[in-house]
């Protein structure tokens, strides 16, 4: 019942739309209905500035880290992490306050495997900027950092983490199928200017 419990309030955590939040405290402004619609950190940053961006990212991070860090910590049971993990990730993309309709999941994601698996992590976080930074869109390198978290687990472990982390990476690969459509046809929006 406890590890239930747990897991439930690690949905409930992951649930809180810090997004929304931030964005109609300081700015004024609903993110859903608003640029890309999305409560993110990066739709947050285009409607009220770069540090209302940066405060929902890190909130976000936070919410995912938070219990996966405590779950590893005092179980450490891999399964158990998993569950927890995915349910905090679960509830920020299909959070029970908005009725399912959450972020993408990128912030959370890094959140819980910095938490579970900080070594994978941080080589995916890293490949996932050097990406931004080399295309200007936030969206690629979100796609890198996911797609790389399985295979960085199983070559840098926890190999137990590897089924998780490949079921977060295809629900934010769902959650981003638009941004892909995008990304193919050249319309995705840059953090580059134009010329």
């Amino acid at each position: 019942m406890a590890y239930a419990a747990w897991i439930g309030l690690a949905y409930l955590l992951g649930s809180v739309p810090f997004g929304l939040v931030v964005a109609r405290l300081f700015c004024g402004v609903d993110p859903r209905r608003a640029g890309s619609g999305n409560i993110g950190a990066t739709n947050v940053a285009r409607l009220c500035g770069f540090p209302y961006g940066l405060l929902t990212l890190l909130l976000d991070v936070g919410k995912g880290f938070g219990p996966v860090l405590a779950a590893r910590l005092v179980v450490g049971s891999w399964p158990f992490v998993s569950l927890v993990l995915l349910a905090a990730l679960a509830g920020h993309m299909f959070p029970i306050f908005l009725r399912g309709r959450g972020g993408k999941g990128v912030a959370t994601a890094i959140g819980v495997f910095l938490a579970a698996a900080p070594l994978p992590a941080g080589v995916a976080v890293v490949c996932c900027v050097g990406t931004i930074a080399a295309t200007g869109y936030v969206s690629a390198g979100s796609l890198v950092l996911v797609v790389a978290m399985p295979l960085l687990c199983l070559a840098l472990g926890p190999t137990a983490l590897a089924p998780a982390a490949g079921l977060a990476a295809l629900a934010i690969l769902w959650k981003h199928r638009e941004n892909i459509v995008r990304l193919r046809t050249g319309q995705e929006k840059t953090w580059r200017k134009r010329k």
